[in-house]
């Protein structure tokens, strides 16, 4: 049996991660949600009843609710502590997903707003949920800690090829992937492997009804990445992102230089 505790699985590749490891009635599954009801009721709609899966509330932007819920998790796991602790959740916009810097900059109160909103969550917020499940993650034999980044924050992908779009998110993500690292420094004497992973492109709707003007500066980025990445086919299945990322989250190690890193789906800098 496997023990984990992941954050944002209402939806998406969250929801991805809860349904796939918990068919095997083994594992046991932890999911921190803002709506406990609305995804409980998703769960067995689309699950039916399964006993290995638990949903608690858990909201990054209140360091409350994730104390609440590490010592909800503990009365849930005991002793066997947390095998893999996945740091899902985050806050995406639509503001910064098409356009320029120069663009979101000319919207201040706006991109003050959705910065705010970025960080607080994707930096922040999984800071303090690393620190508060730490205690349980300690107990286990495994000791995985797993942030779910994004390629948009790698600086070299960023500059060589001019990526503009998703500034304050790609922020963000650079961010979340140096505190891992640090998490790393501290922690990895003590046996415990932090790093972060990107999904790569999974469909899960994010660029659903764009505006004409968005759909142009979509259609460039589409092509700068169609140059990066000319083998690119789409999107895959949140199915198969899910078990590319479980495949690269069980046999990364310490020892094989994992720790602290920041690596792709396929374990190295390639993100398509």
């Amino acid at each position: 049996m496997s023990t984990y505790v992941i954050t944002g699985t209402s939806k998406g590749i969250g929801f991805g991660f809860l349904q796939y490891i918990s068919e095997d009635p083994k594992n046991l599954v932890v999911g921190l949600v803002r709506d406990v009801a609305g995804t409980e009721k998703k769960v067995e709609a689309e699950l039916g009843k399964r006993s290995n899966v638990h949903i608690l509330h858990g909201d990054l932007t209140s360091y409350a609710s994730l104390k609440q819920a590490a010592a909800d998790t503990t009365k849930i796991v005991g002793e066997r502590g947390i095998d893999y602790l996945v740091a899902n959740g985050a806050f995406m916009s639509q503001f910064d997903a098409y356009d320029n810097i120069g663009t979101l900059a000319d919207k201040p109160e706006e991109l003050d707003d959705v910065a705010s909103k970025q960080f607080n969550t994707n930096v922040t917020g999984n800071i303090h949920f690393f620190k508060l499940f730490l205690p349980l993650v300690m107990k286990s034999k495994v000791k995985k800690v797993i942030a779910i980044s994004s390629g948009h924050g790698d600086l070299e992908w960023v500059n060589n090829n001019e990526i503009e779009p998703a500034a304050i998110y790609a922020a963000s993500k650079a961010a979340l992937n140096i505190v891992v690292a640090k998490f790393s420094a501290q922690y990895k004497k003590d046996g415990v492997l932090f790093f972060s992973i990107s999904p790569g492109a999974v469909e899960v709707g994010h660029y659903d009804k764009p505006t004409e003007q968005q759909m142009e500066g979509l259609k460039v980025f589409m092509g700068k990445i169609q140059s990066y990445a000319p083998h690119f086919k789409g999107a895959v299945s949140v199915e198969e992102a899910v078990g590319t990322v479980r495949g690269l989250w069980e046999r990364a190690s310490i020892e094989t230089g994992y720790a602290g890193a920041f690596v792709s789906q396929f374990g190295n800098r390639q993100w398509m």
